[in-house]
């Protein structure tokens, strides 16, 4: 991976291209965002920049030995460090290495969800274990096999378990010269204080409408019509602006099913409701939690369009087809509960709820909510 590879941080590109080019990297860094904007990608880049041995204009070369090590996934000073889920004797990352190759190669923007299907996770929930904590303080004792420094590359570092992070926490503090640890977060309040505060963090912003669109037209293929729409309701995240253009039917899915909800929950067709919430929670867990967030995103944005903001409205045009008689339903009386009670409803299925209770009970609270009449204005 270069650095010509990614699409935006152009600011933080050239601040880690600064700290290697000075001699001066820290030893533990820390790239945070949302999920699906490529900060994976640009860790991978970074650590392919610091063990190349020929940089052009800027960049690793991509045809020295150490690059090309780096492009295949097997350089022997890259050590890569994620969540795993414990059974069949895999306690450690380095057991689903070729899983964790697979996705690298087909999902390099790192969707969470899609590393839960790939090692079939099912309900349980991936986590860092202090096993990995041991196995990372061992091979972090040995000199690095043929470069300056051995890199570990954590994915998810807000996935370790406390005994883990405490452990690895004297490395950390206080590591050898020549190992350097690069951490990616989706969410690092979640990390430990101790942790976060002995890295040098770099907060990495949502990437733009534009740089997605090029992205999805220049290397994916993709058409620009469909391009533009998974842009504009990607929410700045190309992880997820790759699922939709490349699965638009989920999209149509997801589109469908909401209208039919909000329909049936202002009508009142509670028989309907319920056939609506087993449909749904027949969907499994990770494609429900997809659908929950595009509900929550349909609530946003049908308020923002009943306030006639266009400028910020991310809507398709076909969801703006549906939203212009739908969206005096969505005002300040009722937008806040109804985006509370579907996040909360998210949060059950995360953690495991029953689905179709879960789901039901949402969509007599969709019901309650989107017949909330709208505040009467005071005349002055």
């Amino acid at each position: 991976m270069k650095f010509s590879e990614i699409a935006g941080h152009s600011e933080t590109i050239k601040a880690l291209r600064s700290m290697v080019d000075a001699g001066r990297i820290p030893h533990a860094i820390l790239l945070s965002g949302i999920s699906g904007i490529g900060k994976f990608r640009l860790a991978r880049a970074f650590a392919q920049y610091i063990h190349c041995r020929n940089h052009i204009d800027g960049d690793s070369c991509g045809v020295c030995p150490s690059c090309l090590q780096h492009q295949n996934l097997n350089n022997p000073d890259l050590h890569f460090v994620y969540p795993v889920v414990k059974r069949d004797g895999i306690t450690i990352s380095k057991d689903l290495i070729d899983r964790w190759k697979e996705m690298l190669s087909e999902w390099s923007y790192m969707p969470p969800e899609k590393w839960n299907e790939v090692i079939q996770a099912g309900n349980s929930q991936p986590a860092i274990y202090v096993n990995e904590s041991e196995d990372i303080i061992a091979r972090a004792s040995l000199s690095a096999y043929q470069e300056n420094f051995k890199i570990f590359l954590i994915w998810l570092p807000e996935k370790m378990r406390s005994e883990a992070a405490n452990k690895l926490l004297k490395l950390i503090e206080e590591p050898y010269d020549d190992t350097l640890f690069i951490l990616v977060s989706n969410d690092d309040s979640k990390l430990l204080p101790t942790i976060f505060s002995r890295t040098q963090r770099f907060h990495m912003l949502p990437l733009s409408s534009d740089d997605i669109s090029r992205h999805l037209t220049t290397n994916k293929g993709i058409s620009g019509n469909v391009a533009q729409a998974a842009s504009k309701i990607a929410e700045g995240s190309m992880g997820k602006a790759e699922e939709l253009a490349c699965h638009p039917e989920e999209l149509l899915e997801f589109s469908a099913l909401f209208k039919e909800t909000m329909r049936m929950a202002y009508g009142l067709k509670a028989h309907r409701l319920k056939a609506l919430s087993e449909q749904s929670a027949a969907m499994g867990r990770e494609k429900l939690m997809r659908f929950l967030a595009y509900c929550g995103r349909m609530v946003r944005e049908n308020f923002i369009y009943n306030m006639h903001m266009p400028q910020i409205s991310l809507l398709t045009p076909e969801e703006e087809e549906f939203s212009l008689k739908f969206a005096p339903f969505i005002h300040e009386g009722n937008v806040e509960k109804l985006s509370e009670d579907i996040s909360k409803a998210a949060t059950d299925i995360e953690r495991n709820a029953n689905a179709k209770i879960v789901m039901f009970d949402l969509m007599l609270l969709l019901s309650q909510g989107v017949r909330t009449p709208k505040p009467t204005r005071l005349p002055f």
